[in-house]
């Protein structure tokens, strides 16, 4: 398979939702499933360790354990992947992508250390390092806006040329005035954005794909919605709206109520329905109860029947 490239990283990638038992254990059996699944819907890629992942709340042997696990399938599959090793600890953090480089994913997700902001210097240090120790293995950079500290454009420019091997940013789409900046400063990345804006951000000439929280609600819909915006993408931008209409409607309520990324990530899973997927996430964080499930699903069938029953 072709290597990874700032060029040819592109398209709908699907996150594991980690799903957790009532003894707070990680029901790796349904996780197994949910790859199978994934696999079968033919998305352009998975990825483990995300924020849905709940990466910041897994024992290293666990971290291991989902890695070895996604590896296997996918490459038997033929299906690309990334593993995210991302960790507030920048120790930790390395030491995982030492762990898991002999695993040969596309790619390697990192944040920047998480605790302690790190400066533009340190920054450059700590990419270099995971960068070393990464053995070739291209390196995709998660900078959404709940990081501690939010890149600006002119931030990822002092990248090129410091570490050739990162390819990719997760960040938020926003104004024009970014846009034209990000042209500017980040012409040499793959630049990702939320799913629900990716439509928006195609039309803008800034999104090459994005690490998808819409294919958390159905994955199938979600690659369809990316071929789609390679077509017709005036008819995608009205779907995506259709969707931007649910997520005011249902999911920003429970945001402003307090509740985290992870547990909006599982809720829009658990409201497509796809797999089995609980709603819980591990102690101490409160997610969604799933008796709020059925009527979700009710409004998302009258916002966005289309990408909720795949007519795409």
């Amino acid at each position: 398979m072709e290597k990874l490239t700032a060029t040819n990283l592109r398209g709908n990638w699907a996150t594991l939702l980690l799903p957790i038992a009532a003894d707070d254990s990680i029901d790796f059996g349904l996780l197994g499933q949910e790859i199978d699944k994934l696999i079968s819907f033919g998305v352009d890629g998975i990825y483990s360790n995300g924020t849905a992942g709940e990466f910041h709340n897994q024992t290293e042997a666990e971290f291991d354990q989902i890695s070895e696990l996604l590896a296997a399938k996918c490459r038997l599959a033929g299906m690309r992947f990334q593993i995210g090793c991302s960790h507030p600890s920048p120790i930790i953090s390395l030491e995982r992508i030492k762990r898991a480089v002999h695993l040969k994913p596309d790619a390697f997700q990192v944040i920047l250390p998480d605790w302690v902001t790190a400066k533009e210097e340190e920054q450059l240090s700590f990419l270099n390092r995971i960068e070393a120790n990464a053995k070739g293995i291209p390196l995709v950079l998660y900078n959404p806006p709940h990081a501690k500290l939010e890149l600006q454009p002119k931030d990822f420019h002092v990248f090129k040329e410091n570490v050739p091997t990162l390819i990719g940013i997760k960040v938020l789409s926003k104004d024009e005035t970014w846009v034209k900046e990000m042209k500017e400063f980040a012409s040499h990345l793959s630049v990702f954005v939320p799913g629900h804006f990716l439509a928006k951000g195609v039309k803008s000439g800034i999104a090459d794909g994005a690490y998808s929280n819409v294919a958390c609600i159905n994955p199938v819909a979600a690659q369809k919605m990316w071929h789609l915006m390679q077509t017709d993408l005036e008819e995608a931008l009205k779907i995506e709206n259709t969707i931007l209409e649910f997520f005011a409607e249902c999911i920003s309520p429970y945001q402003k109520m307090g509740y985290s990324n992870p547990a909006l990530d599982k809720f829009l899973a658990a409201v497509g329905g796809w797999c089995e997927l609980p709603t819980r996430l591990r102690w101490p964080y409160k997610w969604i109860p799933e008796a709020d499930v059925l009527a979700a699903r009710k409004k998302a069938e009258q916002l966005m029947p289309r990408f909720l029953l795949n007519e795409i």
